[in-house]
Parts: structure tokens; C-alpha cells; sequence
């Protein structure tokens, strides 16, 4: 079975997903075909030799629908030949996407391919494409539906995460981004998004910021409390697990991650494909998995995919230098910290979504790139990238740096 390889990586700058956002003015497609065309311009790539683009998108409508893979393969210049395909897996889209177009290329059926994702949230809107887990009660009343909120302070209660717990974690992400940005670590991935004349809209993460202390964290009130206790998901929750007898509110604004716009994408290939561009690459794709978890719960799965792609991959924790856990809520890296006994300096060391935010469909990219270039930058050899998954489910991919 062919190796894939990852030979390079690109994102935008995340955008902050309201009207006066700094991206707001840049349709999905363009977002989409920023990453596709620096991808294509930065190494010279001949998109002659690209088979496919696979790209995540968590709302696919309006104008995120219809395929928006291979509209943006056109509108980026890739040529007519080049196929695209838009998947969904909630927040893991974008890393599974590269697990979609990796395993194109370990099945020998592709030589080269480019996995990604995209997502506008100030243009279309979180939920926007609806679905049945919220509202059939033949599917939310057997899941114990309830908002990922609830589902954060849950997991806060049930293993024990103080409101300075969360709210600590937020203020390190914070910091942890704010040093990565100071000290250049995310220059080489970034592509700045231009309007149509050519004039620089954004390059610099617009969610971050790096002030924040735990003062002004605790002046926030926390964001579920009136939707659990009136709501009634407080009660659901307790009846999906009854060893909590009531849900302590720990989530808000500032401990949770944030709502932008961006996009990335990541070159994948065989050796054979390498050889065709004359480049080396610059990691390989070890391993990955997805797994279902408790739907109450909701946001454990981090935990249970990591054991599953260790395993797969014939790894132990041991083995891993670096972590990228997606920052949703504080309560959710903590929990996989805890679960694990993960050292917190391996543990997302450039900051994560709660300071520059969770362009839902991109966000597993974004989070496989930062861990590429830690592994370049600190001479380390492998990363665990890993998300948690709306409906209860994880993803996890393992890379080695080559």
C-alpha cells in the first residue's frame, strides 16, 4: 500500500464571523479559493497532476452548496479535469477530508490530492442546513439531544472542572497564540485573502485576544444556564447520566471557541507524485480513525478515536511528541488532558479556537498544519490531530515528519 505524504499546507488568516468581520465581505467560494490558488502558486504546483480536492463544509448551503470542492477548483484555475467532492462531518470536515483524500492515495487510485475545508460563518450561518438530530423526536429523544453548550458543562461536571479550571485553560490559549503570533510561527501557512483589487482584507487572525485575564473572564456570566435550567436541557442531561445530580454552568464567550470565517488546504501524495513535482515531503500520514461516542455526552470523542488510531497505528501515547486537540470548549481538552495524563506542555502549545476561533469545515486542517510546522520548528517527529464531533463521534489523524 502507497505512503501518503503531506508536501505542503495553506490557511487563512481566521476572520471573526460576524457582519463587521474583516472576511465578511468574501463569499465562500472565495475563501475556498484562496487556500486552492496560493496552494497552487506558492510551490508551482501543476495542477495537471492533482486527481482530486476534497473539501469539508459543515453547512453546504446557499452559497456553500452544490459542490463547493469543485467550484472552487475552477475558480482557483485548477482546470477543467480536476474533480472536487464537498463532505460533512461536522467540526472534523476539514481533517477528515485529508483522511478522505489520503486514503485516495494509500488505495493506489490517486497520486495526488488536496484535502481541506471551508466555512463563512458570518455569511451562512451555524445550522443553516438544518437536519433531523435537533428536532425528530425518533432521533433526538433515543440521543438525548441537547445544544454542545449543555454538553460542555456536562463533561465540566461529571470530571470535576471548576469555573477557574475553564477559564484558566481559556487565558493559556490565549497566551499560547499570542506568543505563537509574536515569534512568526504561523507566517509560512498563511495566506492573506485580497478583495478583488488586489487590496490585503485580512492576515492576521481577527478573534484573538491576548489581554485577556481571569478577571475579565470571570466578569462573564456563563452562556447555558437559562437554555439548561428553562430550557429543560439540564434535565436531560441528568437523565442521561444520573451520577451527576445537577449541572454546574462553567461555559461561556470567552472559554469556548470562536465563531470566524476561514479556509486551508493540504497537498497529499505518494512518493510518485513527489517525484513528478521534484519535491520532497514533509510528512507522512501514519494514521487515522474516526469512532462514534456517546451522543449525550456529545464531546468525549477525542478520547475514545485516540485510542482507536493508536492502536491502529501500533503507537502508545508515549510516542507522540505533539498534541492538536480542537479547543470547542475548555472543558473538552481538559477532559482529554485528564483522560490521559497528557503533559500540557505536548498539549495545543500555539493556542487553539478559543483564541482564534473554529471556522467549523476548516478547523481540522488548520489544526494539521500548526502541528506540521511545530514538528518543523521544535525538530520533534510526531503529532496527534484530533477533534470532537457534534452527535457524539471523534476523529484522529498521526503524522511523522519526514
Amino acid at each position: 500500500m502507497p505512503d501518503a505524504y503531506i508536501y505542503d499546507h495553506v490557511r487563512t488568516p481566521r476572520g471573526r464571523g460576524k457582519p463587521d468581520g474583516a472576511l465578511h465581505e468574501v463569499s465562500t467560494l472565495g475563501l475556498a479559493a484562496t487556500v486552492l490558488r496560493a496552494l497552487k502558486e506558492r510551490g508551482e504546483l501543476d495542477t495537471h497532476l492533482v486527481d482530486d480536492v476534497v473539501l469539508g463544509c459543515v453547512d453546504p448551503v446557499g452559497e456553500a452548496g452544490g459542490d463547493i470542492a469543485r467550484a472552487a477548483a475552477l475558480t482557483a484555475d485548477y482546470g477543467n479535469h480536476v474533480p472536487g467532492v464537498q463532505i460533512n462531518r461536522f467540526c472534523a470536515s476539514g481533517l477528515d477530508a485529508i483522511n478522505f483524500a489520503a486514503a485516495q492515495i494509500m488505495a493506489g487510485q490517486h497520486d495526488l490530492a488536496v484535502g481541506g475545508g471551508v466555512e463563512s460563518m458570518s455569511r451562512v450561518g451555524i445550522g443553516a442546513s438544518g437536519g433531523a438530530w435537533p428536532v425528530d423526536p425518533a432521533i433526538a429523544i433515543k440521543s438525548y439531544f441537547m445544544p454542545q453548550g449543555i454538553s460542555a458543562d456536562l463533561i465540566a461536571t461529571k470530571y470535576g472542572f471548576s469555573r477557574d479550571d475553564v477559564d484558566q485553560y481559556a487565558v493559556t490559549s490565549q497566551q499560547r497564540a499570542a506568543k505563537a503570533w509574536s515569534e512568526g510561527r504561523f507566517k509560512n501557512a498563511l495566506a492573506p485573502v485580497r478583495d478583488i483589487n488586489g487590496i490585503t482584507l485580512l492576515d492576521r487572525d481577527e478573534h484573538m485576544r491576548p489581554t485577556t485575564d481571569m478577571q475579565a473572564l470571570a466578569s462573564l456570566k456563563p452562556s447555558f444556564t437559562m437554555m439548561g435550567e428553562q430550557g429543560g436541557f439540564d434535565a436531560v442531561a441528568v437523565d442521561a447520566h444520573p451520577e451527576v445530580e445537577k449541572i454546574v454552568h462553567v461555559h461561556h464567550a470567552g472559554n469556548s471557541s470562536g465563531i470566524v470565517d476561514g479556509a486551508a488546504a493540504v497537498l497529499i501524495g505518494s512518493a510518485t507524485a513527489g517525484a513528478a513535482m521534484a519535491r520532497k515531503p514533509r510528512a507522512k500520514i501514519r494514521a487515522f480513525a474516526n469512532i462514534g461516542s456517546e451522543p449525550a455526552m456529545m464531546l468525549t470523542g477525542p478520547v475514545d478515536v485516540t485510542k482507536k488510531v493508536l492502536a491502529r497505528a501500533g503507537m502508545t501515547l508515549e510516542d507522540i511528541d505533539l498534541f492538536e486537540v480542537n479547543e470547542a470548549f475548555a472543558s473538552v481538552v481538559l477532559r482529554f488532558a485528564q483522560a490521559f495524563d497528557v503533559d500540557m506542555a505536548k498539549l495545543n502549545i500555539n493556542g487553539g479556537a478559543i483564541a482564534m476561533g473554529h471556522p467549523l469545515g476548516a478547523t481540522g486542517a488548520m489544526l494539521l498544519g500548526t502541528a506540521l510546522d511545530e514538528l518543523e520548528r521544535s525538530g520533534k517527529s510526531t503529532a496527534l490531530i484530533t477533534l470532537c464531533i457534534g452527535a457524539g463521534m471523534g476523529t484522529a489523524t498521526i503524522i511523522e515528519r519526514v
